[in-house]
């Protein structure tokens, strides 16, 4: 899982009809497609490979669904899959777990990653955890602080999405 990823915090209309398609994959792929099309700036965040290095920072380390303690443990990958797609994965954090998450991650900085990368054994981590690499990994969490300060101001649902 080291590709690109994308957070996107979604309305109250998308959130609804995201959880009413998760049974069906097609129809939740269209929808995510149709939210990935929108575009809209104000209400995404690009993580580019960051994603990885951050889930294990806010986690124990590891690269898994629902490891690590609620609320950070849910910033990237929220409560897990929607879908079994080998493909493309796309996870969900609902608009309360949206709060939490903000204020979670509010206090964190630059040196909290550097001590968590320092910190923590990544099985399976396909980074070097060089200080390049942390340097990197840091540079996304202002942003992502950002966005979930946001997403939680406007009440919205947050959709992650990453192509495997």
């Amino acid at each position: 899982m080291t590709a690109r990823a994308v957070l996107f915090a979604l309305d109250d209309r998308d959130a609804a009809r995201l959880l009413t398609c998760r049974e069906d994959h097609r129809r939740l792929m269209e929808l995510v497609a149709e939210v990935e099309e929108r575009w809209d700036p104000d209400h995404l965040v690009e993580l580019d490979k960051s994603w990885d290095a951050l889930h294990r920072c806010f986690t124990d380390g590891d690269l898994v669904f629902g490891n690590g303690e609620f609320p950070l443990s849910h910033a990237i990958l929220g409560d897990g899959p929607l879908t079994e797609d080998d493909a493309y994965l796309v996870c969900f954090v609902t608009a309360e777990q949206v709060c939490a998450v903000a204020a979670a991650l509010e206090p964190l900085d630059a040196r909290w990653i550097a001590e968590r990368f320092a910190a923590l054994d990544f099985p399976g981590y396909q980074g070097s955890g060089d200080a390049d690499d942390i340097a990197y990994t840091q540079a996304y969490l202002a942003d992502l602080q950002d966005f979930y300060r946001s997403a939680a101001r406007h009440g919205r649902a947050v959709v992650f999405t990453v192509d495997q």
